[in-house]
């Protein structure tokens, strides 16, 4: 059976969006990291959210928590599984398996400052989708991720490369 209450709660929220399309707009909840120990560091969101980042003992860390690379790839795999499960529900399509995997590549030598001609971004990133679903075509299924990718808040802010800004408090 297709996810009708996914699909519905698309259906009234576009609706509404379509209405007033001023009440799309809105600002996202921050996240704040605060650093414990070493590299360790407890990021916190408004409604209690909490993860934590560490680096690999390497770089002097203590390699107790993903690095904030990974859970960069980590929001960019699981917002695509998000909008390719809404949009399938939004289609009436039936998934029976979704794995998405996003992988890429860096050189130490940007984090480190060793070669300030190397970035410390990551490059070629990639995203890996396994799908399949229920009386759907290849074709419908690529169409579908394809979709998924180019709505996808995440993936989107990526590509796009928003305008960003440092603010320093010094105390």
């Amino acid at each position: 059976m297709a996810n009708t209450a996914v699909r519905d709660a698309i259906e009234k929220l576009s609706k509404v969006f379509t209405d007033e399309p001023e009440r799309a707009s809105s600002k996202d909840a921050p996240a704040t990291a605060i650093l414990e120990e070493g590299l360790r560091t407890q990021v916190r969101g408004q409604r209690g959210e909490r993860l934590a980042t560490d680096m690999a003992p390497a770089l002097g860390g203590g390699g107790s928590a993903p690095s904030p690379g990974w859970l960069l790839r980590a929001a960019i795999a699981s917002c695509h599984a998000t909008v390719i499960a809404m949009r399938a529900a939004q289609v009436g399509m039936t998934l029976t398996s979704l794995q998405v995997t996003v992988s890429s590549e860096s050189d130490g030598r940007g984090l480190l400052g060793t070669d300030e001609k190397v970035s410390a971004g990551l490059s070629g990133l990639r995203t890996h989708v396994t799908i399949g679903a229920t009386k759907a075509t290849a074709d419908q299924l690529r169409e579908l991720v394809h979709w998924a990718d180019q709505h996808s808040p995440v993936g989107c802010t990526i590509r796009d490369s928003p305008e960003t800004a440092v603010e320093i408090d010094v105390v």
